[in-house]
């Protein structure tokens, strides 16, 4: 009999290969095959089945091992990919790939809940080939995944078809049969003891999945939830840096902002405090903007810097001053100066279109310093005026009494009464004792930043206007334009009409009080011919004028009603003022007047034709007629005679 060893020896060493190359299980069973096909003994063949029984247990426990540490070797993994922080959708991806490959499963995927949906959603899929499936949205508590979130519980099927266990909808199995998923295994993701998820994995055949299936499931499901968990705090982390960083920014552009105001505000208070004007503050504040800056009084006459267009910044001004705060006008910011209720004027700033708060408060500011220096500007003003006013006063009351003293105490004052000026008188159109207060103040205003003086004085209020060194070429245009103008922007001021008279330019005591009084006729003669609210001197009064001038300028006037006709006649030897003395002195009777002027009735014609080519087609109008006769009647009895000649 041999022994035993011998003859089983080269069974146990192909066991041994067996095991050392992991072959299949099948491979172990050949071996006791080959045995008994060679006619080994019993006592052999029993010795190489224990052996073969010995090796497959072997062999499955090196199985289980190598299956443990793959599932070690993907725990770590995971674990380091939470570690290494990587992007939630990396890590997760990594875990439903790894939950496949270890269960040996033919899909994995994730659902995770839509708080503002009030659902799930396919997060994440692996091994899916159904759009539908990969789209698929859950309610609450349907299907598996809502069984599992509701009880915080793992399942799993072998057959979803057939189990009755789950609420199944017709999505969720239009889904399921679309991807063929048959047996199936889902985990919670359990963070806190809330359930944020599921992780499930699935075959399209029928399967039991083993105790340690589920738990390294679970595993994997834990390890997603550290990773939702921790790319909530990261998000959440960066968020409360992004919001500290933007407070930081904040508080140093804050800081900055302070610092900035306080150096604008320290700058402006010391022009302020060594007697800057306007214009000096529009250019700090320029300066400080970066912009161009310009100064409008109340009626929208440019203070400092580029005229702006007071009529179309109206509406803006008025927003300004409703709000307390500077507002933009297309391109423009626009800021009301105020002195609690009364507006004092208003800047406006080009060249910002866009200004941050910083910047808008420092324009505001301006406004602020601006007020404030214009009312300092209004206060010594009205001072002086009252002083000057005094002057004027007695000017008006007796010139003749001390001419020379009167000059001395002006020059004193500030107020060069040897110098021209014009005189103006205005009255309140209802001439109201109220108004007449009102307009005074008004005056003040008008005058403001000027030399000029302004005085109540018997039932008008007189002002005394310097004449501008350029404003010498055509006196008369002057003082007419001057009182139309004073007129207008009166009336706006003091807020009712106002008619103002201009007396001639003069200069010298005597004769600022003469031309006080023809502009104080002239105030009455707008009121007799209804014109109240205007503004006219004498000579825009035509003969009016020369009744109320004190010059009576009689050659002034014939000359402005008659120069082209005394010209013409002068160069051609005619007759045309002859011509038309006669028509009028006929009482406009052409028949008449050839008889009177011995010449056929169409030379007659033609010289009043030649007439209307010169004066105009309103010569014949009565008030036009009227001063063509009153001229023709001074030129007659000044001597001028007729003129003329062969006509």
């Amino acid at each position: 009999m041999n022994h035993p060893d011998e003859s089983a020896a080269p069974a146990l060493r192909r066991l041994l290969d067996l095991l050392a190359s992991g072959a299949a299980t099948e491979d172990f069973a050949e071996v006791l095959a080959d045995a008994r096909r060679r006619g080994a003994s019993a006592g052999v063949l029993a010795e190489i089945d224990d052996a073969t029984w010995q090796a497959l247990r072997v062999h499955r426990t090196l199985r289980q091992h190598r299956r443990r540490e793959a599932e070690l070797t993907a725990l770590f993994d995971t674990a380091g990919d939470l570690a290494a922080s990587r992007d939630l959708d990396t890590v997760l991806q990594a875990i439903v790939r790894r939950a496949r490959m270890l269960l040996g499963t033919d899909t994995a995927y994730l659902t995770l809940p839509d708080e503002a949906a009030g659902d799930t959603y396919m997060r994440v899929t692996d091994g899916s080939v159904s759009v539908l499936f990969q789209t698929l949205r859950l309610s609450l508590g349907d299907g598996l995944g809502g069984l599992v979130a509701q009880t915080a519980r793992p399942y799993a099927t072998p057959d979803y078809r057939t189990d009755e266990r789950f609420h199944r909808t017709g999505t969720i199995d239009a889904g399921v049969l679309d991807e063929g998923l048959v047996a199936i295994i889902g985990v919670p993701l359990l963070l806190g003891g809330q359930v944020i998820g599921v992780l499930f994995a699935a075959d399209r055949s029928p399967r039991a999945f083993s105790p340690d299936e589920v738990a390294l499931l679970c595993t994997l499901a834990a390890h997603a939830a550290i990773a939702l968990d921790t790319a909530k705090s990261l998000a959440d982390t960066r968020a409360a840096l992004a919001e500290l960083n933007t407070a930081n920014e904040l508080v140093r552009a804050h800081s900055a902002a302070v610092q900035r105001a306080e150096q604008a505000h320290d700058r402006l208070t010391d022009l302020v405090l060594r007697g800057a004007e306007v214009p000096d503050v529009a250019a700090a504040v320029a300066h400080l903007l970066d912009g161009e800056i310009a100064v409008l009084d109340a009626e929208g006459e440019p203070l400092a810097g580029r005229p702006a267009p007071a009529a179309e910044l109206a509406g803006a001004a008025a927003a300004s001053r409703a709000e307390g705060r500077s507002v933009r006008h297309g391109e423009l910011w626009v800021c009301a100066v105020l002195a609690g209720h009364d507006t004092l004027g208003t800047l406006v700033l080009r060249g910002r279109p866009d200004l941050d708060d910083a910047d808008r408060r420092l324009f505001e500011r301006a406004g602020v310093v601006t007020a404030l220096l214009l009312l300092l500007r209004r206060s010594v003003a009205e001072t002086e005026n009252r002083v000057r006013g005094e002057l004027l006063t007695d000017l008006l009351t007796a010139p003749e009494r001390d001419p020379a003293g009167l000059t001395a105490r002006g020059r004193r004052l500030g107020v060069d009464l040897a110098r021209p000026h014009l005189v103006l008188v205005a009255e309140p159109a209802d001439r109201d004792d109220d108004d007449r207060g009102r307009l005074a103040g008004a005056a003040r205003r008008y005058l403001f930043g000027s030399r000029g003086v302004s005085a109540e004085h018997g039932e008008a209020v007189v002002l005394l206007v310097p004449v501008a060194p350029g404003d010498t070429d055509d006196p008369e245009h002057t003082a007419e334009s001057t009182a139309r103008h004073a007129a207008e922007r009166l009336a706006r001021l003091a807020g009712f009409p106002v008619t103002v008279g201009a007396g001639r330019r003069a200069a010298g005591p005597a004769a600022l009080a003469a031309s006080y009084g023809e502009g104080l006729r002239c105030v009455r003669a707008l009121r007799v011919l209804g014109r109240a609210g205007e503004g006219a001197s004498a000579r825009a009064l035509g003969f009016l004028g020369v009744l109320l001038g004190d010059g009576h300028d009689v050659d002034g006037f014939v000359g402005a009603a008659l120069g082209p006709l005394l010209a013409y006649d002068a160069r051609r030897g005619t007759e045309l003022v002859r011509t038309l003395r006669a028509y009028f002195d006929c009482g406009g009777s052409l028949t008449r007047a050839k008889d009177e002027l011995h010449v056929h009735v169409n030379t007659v014609v033609q010289r009043l034709d030649r007439v209307e080519a010169l004066l105009g087609r309103d010569w014949n109008q009565p008030e036009r007629s009227l001063e063509l006769q009153l001229a023709l009647r001074l030129q007659l009895l000044s001597g001028g005679g007729d003129g003329g000649g062969a006509g």
